[in-house]
């Protein structure tokens, strides 16, 4: 899935788009995606100067979106059926290593419990083989007006 399709299923785009490709889906299981990290990105000019550092906040954020791709095509949904996913927590997160511009996030999510209007998932971001952040998500389903 290229960010065309992915624009579908999320509502973010630059400079907050955090999800560049879909690499594998299953439904009701599990999404890897990828996200190229940049030193064009904007959020390098002040974290930090001198020593460029992906914020980790932010790195939860791509997991969080790759969650809603998940859930939105798990259910076979898009944006135009008129609902969105937020994230509504975060527990056990865990940083390994930093992100640095040049990195290469992959995104691998699976879901630990999916219901009617929320979804728990096991999220896990990693640099080639490392593993550089943890997280257990829970998104939340909410029609927007």
């Amino acid at each position: 899935m290229e960010v065309t399709e992915i624009w579908q299923y999320l509502p973010h785009r630059f400079p907050f788009l955090l999800v560049d490709r879909v690499l594998e889906f299953e439904a009701d299981k599990r999404i890897v995606a990828i996200k190229n990290v940049t030193i064009n990105e904007p959020q390098f000019t002040g974290h930090f100067p001198n020593t460029p550092v992906f914020p980790g906040v932010m790195i939860v954020e791509a997991l969080a979106q790759a969650s809603g791709i998940l859930a939105f095509k798990s259910r076979n949904r898009t944006l135009d059926d008129g609902y969105i996913y937020y994230l509504a927590g975060t527990d056990k997160t865990k940083f390994k290593r930093s992100v640095v511009p040049g990195d290469q996030l992959r995104l691998e999510v699976e879901i630990v419990n999916l219901r009617s209007h929320w979804m728990k998932a096991s999220g896990k971001a990693y640099v080639g083989d490392n593993l550089v952040c943890s997280s257990l998500l829970t998104c939340a389903e909410q029609k927007v007006s």
